[in-house]
């Protein structure tokens, strides 16, 4: 029998989860990710509070409703987590997928005084003009107004470098987001060992970094089959998570 679209988006998200744990770039049991389910974005998934991502099944998912403010007060919904990805599925109903994280290398590039990402490689020339920049963090972002600031911020783009923060990236299906934030932390990591160099970085010429920024807006395929097979890794690994 084939599943509905929320049993796969359900399963799709907890993989994610299992991903991420995998790779190492989650924080303890913080940081939240989430998953329109309806059609006009307003049904969401989200992580219970607190639950390691490692563990995380399709079922311990949490079905909230954007337009819901009472959904800030069951037990196992975060306040951050509601004050961001509620804003967002809220503001943003076009968002189908948001995935908020404090990995070592992307949030080490947002403690910077200017916070960027040079064109240095096929990697970094992906967020080429493409990247939003928050420069004010102000503490644990634990309102709805603080959500709707940071939605307010990407204005047309999909990715947030969160100065003093993290970085949440959003997008139109799963894949594409894992894809997205994963090449991301990837991309900050060579900037960061190549600044550790001391030597001067060769910054890609305008025209180079735009061109090669489009090409990866091109291979929206890859970025859906990079997740698929790691999808599958997990699974092989653990079915627990399609329960």
């Amino acid at each position: 029998m084939a599943l509905s679209h929320e049993e796969q988006t359900r399963i799709d998200l907890a993989a994610t989860f299992r991903i991420i744990a995998h790779l190492g770039m989650h924080e303890a049991v913080a940081n939240h990710f989430s998953a329109a389910v309806s059609a006009d974005g307003k049904q969401f998934l989200l992580n219970p509070k607190w639950k390691h991502f490692s563990r995380i099944r399709a079922s311990d998912l949490l079905l909230l409703n954007a337009h819901d403010t009472a959904c800030a007060d069951h037990p196992n919904v975060d306040a951050t987590a509601w004050s961001i990805h509620g804003q967002i599925h809220r503001l943003l109903p076009q968002t189908r997928a948001v995935l908020h994280l404090h990995p070592v290398y992307t949030t080490a590039v947002a403690c910077l005084a200017r916070p960027h990402i040079p064109p240095i490689d096929q990697n970094t020339a992906r967020y080429f003009n493409r990247v939003a920049v928050d420069e004010l963090y102000g503490g644990m972002a634990d309102t709805e107004a603080e959500g709707a600031r940071l939605a307010g911020l990407l204005d047309g783009k999909t990715r947030l470098l969160m100065g003093n923060h993290g970085v949440m990236v959003t997008a139109g299906s799963i894949g594409e987001a894992f894809d997205d934030i994963w090449t991301l932390e990837r991309s900050c990591q060579i900037l960061v060992t190549a600044w550790s160099t001391g030597q001067p970085l060769r910054v890609l010429s305008d025209e180079v970094a735009e061109k090669t920024a489009r090409g990866w807006e091109g291979i929206a395929d890859f970025s859906r089959q990079h997740f698929e097979e790691m999808k599958q890794l997990m699974i092989d690994a653990d079915p627990s998570v399609l329960d």
